[in-house]
């Protein structure tokens, strides 16, 4: 399957460059003195905290991904709330949550980190030599390695990338292992992060099925999917037991492409993260008579001490992600509806 970018989504990226036909309007105005001295004093550890601090939920969990102690990443917070004169976090007993101002600078933190460190990583790749050792679910390794490997080969072409596909769950391992550099897997929310992980993805899960098709009907449900460590797998098998749905297995595979043939030729349907949805698949809707299904994390681990180039692999990843991240939507061409 083709899984292009968003030509509406490719042009938020980073670098983009207008079409030629298309002039350039006028530059933005100046930012007033007050505000150009205060940008000038947030640097990357405070954006670097803030980040954290979304991802891990926590202060105290923030405080020891970033090494710092728990008022000292308050402190963090407070400089950086008032050098932009804004309230970014609402905190409580049980949660930290965004503020609307809080949102707009999320954004705007990870683009310039990843910006950062790619721009440490282009300055420092003339010497650099040896192997950097990735992984991703087959899914997202069509998704994202193809410019992912493009641009890292220009920038070190002195190093040798050694490439894992497996499942979430053994690719995990290999990471606690110390097998793997940098790799993404799936995850469920309520999974607790390991060291080196962080959240670069959130997506709902969708029922998937055939434009046209009657397999979401049948009784047992005939379900498209892979092992019993799968996320999909386990919200989707949790939702239908809830209900009372009875199902079977129908296409086990380990290959996405495989149980999307199964699914597109309307042998079974599968639970799936709402982005990889693609003609000739849809969103299977409520009409459909299927339970509401939970969300899953693509979750970014890194192998703790990472030199420079596996820092310039794992800021490649999120960049790669970048417009389905901000997007918060389906791609363009999914179509949330009950089959025609």
């Amino acid at each position: 399957m083709s899984r292009r970018m968003p030509e509406t989504l490719r042009e938020t990226l980073p670098g983009a460059q207008p079409e030629a036909d298309v002039p350039l309007g006028p530059a933005g105005p100046e930012p007033e003195p007050e505000l150009h001295a205060a940008l000038g004093r947030v640097d990357s550890d405070l954006l670097r905290t803030y980040v954290a601090i979304v991802e891990t939920g926590s202060f105290s969990r923030a405080a020891d991904r970033v090494g710092r102690t728990p008022s000292a990443v308050s402190m963090q917070v407070k400089k950086l709330e008032g050098l932009l004169s804004a309230s970014l976090l609402r905190r409580d007993s049980r949660a930290v949550t965004l503020t609307p101002q809080g949102e707009v600078l999320l954004s705007y933190a990870r683009r310039i980190l990843a910006l950062t460190g790619e721009m440490m990583a282009r300055f420092r790749t003339a010497e650099m030599s040896g192997t950097v050792r990735l992984g991703a679910p087959d899914d997202l390794g069509a998704l994202v390695l193809p410019d992912v490997l493009s641009e890292f080969a220009c920038t070190h072409p002195n190093v040798t990338v050694d490439v894992v596909i497996g499942s979430s769950d053994e690719l995990s391992r290999r990471h606690a292992a110390g097998l793997l550099d940098v790799a993404l897997v799936y995850a469920r929310p309520e999974t607790p992060q390991v060291r080196g992980a962080s959240v670069v993805l959130a997506s709902p899960l969708v029922w998937a099925g055939c434009r046209g098709g009657a397999a979401y009907q049948r009784r047992p449900l005939p379900l498209a999917m892979w092992d019993q460590h799968c996320a999909w797998r386990l919200g989707a098998v949790e939702a239908l037991q809830r209900e009372g749905i009875d199902f079977r297995f129908a296409y086990l595979s380990a290959n996405f492409s495989v149980q999307m043939s199964a699914v597109s030729a309307d042998l079974a349907i599968a639970p799936v993260p709402s982005f990889l949805v693609e003609p000739p698949l849809v969103v299977l809707g409520d009409d459909c008579g299927l339970p509401p299904l939970p969300s899953v994390q693509i979750r970014k681990l890194e192998r703790p001490g990472a030199d420079a180039q596996v820092q310039a692999v794992a800021s490649l990843f999120l960049r790669s992600l970048e417009p389905w991240r901000q997007a918060h939507l389906p791609r363009r061409s999914q179509q949330h509806a009950l089959p025609a």
